[in-house]
């Protein structure tokens, strides 16, 4: 049997990559194979997902000795279990003696258990019972070390517990570099849950994350923020890998004014305004500011004057929302101004995660592709807030994985909703036959660009380790 030299598998590779994407991706422009064709889906599967960090669970999820969660990616299955007070442990998740999956969901155990022939395994993958071990008596391999669970790399940042099935992949706080300089000091490790919703969606799991990695939807697809929300141009930053937007501030269009777009002028006195703003947010997304941070922001009405500039307007706000966390018993990180205004409004975490951070809580995103169809994809959204210690509610998990379903998530948030109605008709659009691909801003959609160019870089072998840490280049 003849064997395929390195050098061949990596022009198979390269002619396949090419074949998916015959257009390069330009910062203004993402092919629409990159969304449509399962060939593209295939070369992700087999090239990208088996190498990068990926979110798994968070810290929160696994509090106790023996409890799981069992997290599937295309066609693996990876659980994560604590097997120790102060250990977390990953591995595949399938019996080494038939290949029965092991775990499914969530919950608690002491050992792992295969329901097919009873083989069992301790929390630290050694195997424990083998039914008739005796009958192999004389066969190879077949020693302990040869049955221990497959282990997969684990590790911790803000809370989120990340996975990497490449043993040799660059370590964790490498890939994620910088964006925990731009993050840690908004303490994420220490929220926690307020609600947690998974949603089916008939789109690729790129389409659905490209309608959170951008705000220049906003004007279009939430009309009804535009009286409160001030200016809503955005810039991107690109950081090798990751992403992230931010509005560069516009003076005489702070919080509180009409969006520019509108052609309405500013009203004196903005502070009516800004309270609208943060009880719209609250009623309609359910997430970022807290309703503490809601009644916190009233105080403006009867605290400050009128005419305050809105820059010390704003500092007085947060000086109200961090007195309402504190009073609370929830607290409030160390974070200065010019920390929250150089950290931006959203992130866009390699390859799957995006995170929009406040000091009080955070709007967070992660799509899962669909193993075998491009046009459908698992989307979760996941609420934090700080909480006083033991005042946390519990964690429900909601799913809305039946047919059409993901309907019914103005249930849990309006604004939500809004993007969920643009991404099935995203995906069979960029089917058409006159839709080539996507033109993609420049200056406010950079991001996703940039998030195309990342995942083509995984298709190579000799591309392995990207080389992503060059500066950050404003788009």
């Amino acid at each position: 049997m003849n064997i395929a030299t390195v050098s061949e598998r990596k022009a198979a590779n390269l002619r396949m990559a090419q074949n998916a994407h015959q257009t390069e991706v330009r910062t203004d422009f993402v092919p629409a194979d990159h969304y449509i064709s399962p060939e593209f889906l295939r070369l992700e599967k087999e090239h990208m997902w088996p190498r990068v960090w990926q979110v798994a669970c968070r810290e929160e999820e696994l509090p106790n000795v023996g409890d799981y969660v069992t997290y599937n990616i295309m066609d693996e299955s990876i659980v994560v279990v604590r097997a120790s007070d102060s250990q977390l442990k990953a591995y595949f998740n399938v019996c080494p003696h038939r290949g029965r999956r092991l775990t499914a969901g969530c919950g608690q155990l002491n050992r792992f258990h295969c329901k097919f022939h009873g083989w069992q395994w301790d929390l630290e993958g050694s195997v424990l019972r083998v039914l008739d071990r005796n009958d192999w008596a004389g066969c190879a391999n077949f020693g302990d070390a040869d049955l221990h669970l497959r282990e997969v790399r684990v590790d911790t940042w803000a809370g989120w517990v990340f996975i990497n099935m490449d043993s040799s992949a660059e370590p964790l706080a490498d890939y994620l570099s910088p964006v925990q300089d731009y993050l840690d000091p908004f303490e994420i490790q220490k929220m926690r849950y307020r609600w947690y919703v998974s949603v089916r969606v008939p789109c690729n799991w790129k389409t659905g994350l490209e309608a959170f990695n951008e705000a220049y939807h906003v004007v279009a697809t939430h009309p009804q923020l535009l009286p409160t929300y001030g200016d809503v141009l955005t810039r991107n930053r690109t950081f090798g890998r990751h992403g992230n937007f931010y509005y560069p501030g516009n003076p005489e269009c702070p919080l509180g004014a009409p969006a520019p777009h509108l052609g309405i002028p500013a009203p004196k006195d903005l502070r009516p305004n800004i309270v609208a703003y943060y009880d719209m947010y609250n009623t309609t997304l359910r997430a970022i500011f807290s309703e503490r941070d809601v009644e916190a922001v009233r105080r403006l009405m009867t605290e400050v004057e009128p005419g305050t500039p809105p820059g010390m307007m704003m500092t007085k706000m947060m000086d109200f929302q961090r007195e309402a966390a504190v009073a609370a018993g929830a607290g409030w990180p160390d974070i200065s101004m010019k920390q929250l205004a150089d950290a931006g409004t959203d992130w866009h975490v390699f390859p799957n995660l995006i995170m929009l951070p406040y000091p009080d809580g955070v709007l967070a995103y992660r799509a899962l592709p669909d193993a075998t169809d491009p046009d459908t994809c698992i989307f979760e959204v996941y609420a934090l807030q700080r909480y006083a210690p033991g005042a946390e509610p519990k964690l429900e998990r909601k799913y809305f994985h039946g047919d059409g379903e993901w309907r019914n998530f103005k249930s849990i948030s309006i604004i939500l909703q809004q993007d969920f109605d643009n991404m099935g008709e995203v995906q069979r659009g960029m089917r058409s036959r006159g839709f080539k691909g996507a033109r993609t801003n420049p200056l406010q959609e950079a991001t996703v660009s940039n998030f195309h160019r990342a995942v083509c870089q995984y298709f190579h072998d000799d591309a392995a380790s990207p080389d992503c840490h060059s500066d950050h280049q404003r788009a």
